[in-house]
C-alpha cells in the first residue's frame, strides 16, 4: 500500500511539474488556429513537388488534432489545392509537433524529439510522394 502512495505522489508532482508547459502549448496551438485564416493557404501553386514541401512545413508549424484535420482537409482540395500538398499537410499536421516541441523535448528529451519529428517529417514527404504515383495509376 505503501508503493501505491508513493507511486501516486510521484505521478501527482510530475503532473504539476509539466502543467505549465502543457497549458503553453495548448494556448500557442490556439492561437496558430485562430489567427490564420484558409486565404493564409492560398500561395500554394502549380508545382506538385514545391507544394508538397509547403505542405509539410505548414502542417509541422500548424499542429492540430486528427479530427480537424479532416475538415481543414477538405476545404484545402476544395479550393485547389493538390491531393499531395494536402496529404502531407495533413501528416505533419498530426505528428509534427514544432509548436509542442518544447513540451515533447521536456517530458521525453530533446533528442527523442528531435529524431521523432525528423522522422515523421520524411514520412510525411515519402507519403505525399506515393500519393502522386497512387492519383497517376
Amino acid at each position: 500500500m505503501n508503493d501505491l502512495k508513493n507511486a501516486a505522489k510521484s505521478t501527482l508532482n510530475n503532473l504539476v511539474r509539466t502543467l505549465p508547459v502543457l497549458l503553453a502549448v495548448v494556448f500557442l496551438i490556439g492561437l496558430f488556429k485562430v489567427a490564420l485564416s484558409y486565404d493564409f493557404f492560398l500561395f500554394f501553386t502549380d508545382n506538385s513537388i514545391l507544394n508538397l514541401f509547403l505542405g509539410a512545413l505548414l502542417g509541422s508549424v500548424l499542429a492540430g488534432t486528427p479530427i480537424t484535420s479532416y475538415i481543414i482537409g477538405g476545404e484545402l482540395i476544395s479550393h485547389g489545392i493538390s491531393v499531395q500538398a494536402v496529404t502531407a499537410f495533413l501528416v505533419t499536421w498530426v505528428t509534427v509537433g514544432f509548436v509542442q516541441f518544447p513540451a515533447e523535448s521536456f517530458m521525453f528529451g530533446k533528442n527523442f524529439a528531435i529524431i521523432r519529428n525528423v522522422i515523421a517529417f520524411c514520412s510525411a514527404i515519402v507519403i505525399g510522394i506515393i500519393m502522386m504515383f497512387v492519383l497517376w495509376f
